[in-house]
């Protein structure tokens, strides 16, 4: 590696780094796929994990004055994800350490955004009849940490008692599941904040619960009206600092990276959050 390629490698992005390292460093060399399949926060720390990885040796002189012989920053590899088990009711959820929970309408797209996070097709049942996600499903990640698949919400071709059964068994999950630190809102991005959506919102916020909403199929809106109606969505929810927003595709990929860093913020142990707020404001 020629001495000063971190300069500009630096400067990259994530996916032009990976092309420059595979086709002119790290040919014919397994450990890519190490890189290729966990994300963190800055090509800083891809570079770094590649080289602990590797039997490859760079000089000193390359990493001089960067600071840059640290641990790169934490984080879940998504990927891992596997099924664990359902649920019916509070009672019968699992013993947990951190989870996040989706919730979205019945064609918000939550279980293609799952399947697009955790990069398969078939951890979360997805179908063309909306609100098949009758029980609360909960993956594993690692170490008792879960996502966790709420009921979808509207369009369930059941009996209305039922659906208030649902909906009982949902509420008391959001209200009492002692694991749970954050919610992800998936909403349509050509169909933002219905009622459920403002309900979803209203209640975590009330809950002092974080939100991230994604705003889902992004894709079936030309780039720039998509970010005008996110920046809008931003601007009527500035005043709640706990809530963000992002556009998503789970067909085109995108919105994915930035995802998996909310979800890591959130289910991460406290210690590795405290570390990250001190690097990014230092006194």
């Amino acid at each position: 590696m020629p001495h000063g390629c971190y300069y500009s490698l630096t400067r990259c992005s994530y996916q032009r780094f990976v092309e420059l390292s595979v086709d002119q460093y790290v040919q014919n060399e397994p450990s890519i796929l190490y890189i290729v399949r966990h994300r963190y926060s800055s090509v800083r720390n891809l570079l770094i994990r590649y080289v602990s990885h590797t039997e490859l040796c760079y000089p000193e002189a390359l990493f001089k004055n960067e600071n840059l012989m640290t641990d790169p920053t934490p984080s879940l590899n998504y990927r891992k994800a596997t099924f664990y088990k359902s649920a019916a009711r509070l009672s019968q959820c699992p013993e947990s350490n951190r989870e996040v929970a989706f919730a979205g309408r019945s064609n918000a797209g939550k279980s293609s955004a799952l399947n697009a996070l955790t990069g398969s097709n078939k951890l979360a049942r997805t179908s063309k009849t909306p609100g098949r996600t009758q029980l609360i499903n909960f993956f594993d990640i690692e170490d008792d940490i879960y996502l966790v698949d709420l009921p979808g919400y509207g369009y369930a071709k059941v009996p209305e008692a039922m659906k208030k059964e649902w909906q009982h068994h949902m509420s008391d999950y959001l209200e009492r599941r002692e694991a749970l630190v954050g919610l992800v809102l998936l909403m349509d991005v050509r169909h933002p904040m219905k009622e459920f959506d403002a309900m979803m919102l209203n209640w975590s916020v009330s809950a002092n619960l974080p939100l991230h909403i994604l705003m889902t199929k992004s894709d079936k809106l030309k780039q720039g009206v998509a970010r005008q109606t996110m920046n809008k969505l931003k601007k009527e929810l500035a005043r709640f600092p706990l809530v963000s927003v992002q556009l998503f595709s789970s067909l085109k990929k995108t919105g994915v990276d930035q995802l998996a860093s909310k979800l890591d913020e959130w289910l991460l142990e406290p210690e590795y959050a405290e570390e990250e707020n001190v690097e990014a404001n230092p006194e």
